[in-house]
């Protein structure tokens, strides 16, 4: 890559973005949160740990796998550790927390979802329907973004 290529790259996202790239980066971030999510309550449920105990194992798993798939990315791309690691916490942090507090505030609100154990379908569809609507509502937050050349737009400067 020549020196001005990542700023002019860089740029290209800037201005208006598409659903379809929002959504899409929106589905990336999703990935990795749900592997975390679902890991962590799974978890924290099977050792029958408080639900605070379950959502922070969640919220801390979902936040290692988000990152860990944006710089498996960035890696193959040529970057090193370091610099894969600020990448993926210039286009993920902001996703992740969104989704975050939006899926462990339904499973908390869904009366009896935390406590109904991994055999109950109330566990699953909780877990599946805080999943969705945290993707419906990350969805513009990340267009938002990456409109303004944040977000997942860091990580596109990255993709040849």
């Amino acid at each position: 890559m020549r020196a001005g290529e990542h700023h002019e790259h860089h740029h290209q996202h800037q201005g208006k973005a598409s659903w379809s790239t929002a959504a899409s980066a929106t589905l990336h971030c999703l990935t990795g949160c749900a592997i975390g999510e679902v890991l962590g309550m799974v978890i924290g449920t099977w050792l029958g740990l408080s639900n605070i105990a379950t959502i922070a194992l969640a919220v801390t798993l979902a936040f290692i796998f988000g990152y860990a798939l944006t710089i498996r990315g960035v890696l193959k791309a040529g970057l090193k550790m370091k610099q894969a690691l600020k990448v993926a916490l210039a286009a993920d942090t902001v996703s992740i927390v969104v989704m975050e507090v939006v899926d462990n505030a339904i499973m908390v609100g869904v009366p009896g979802a935390m406590d109904a154990g991994l055999g109950s379908w109330l566990f699953w569809g909780a877990l599946a329907f805080a999943l969705a609507v945290a993707f419906v509502l990350t969805v513009p937050v990340n267009k938002w973004m990456i409109g303004r050349g944040r977000g997942h737009a860091v990580v596109h400067a990255y993709h040849h």
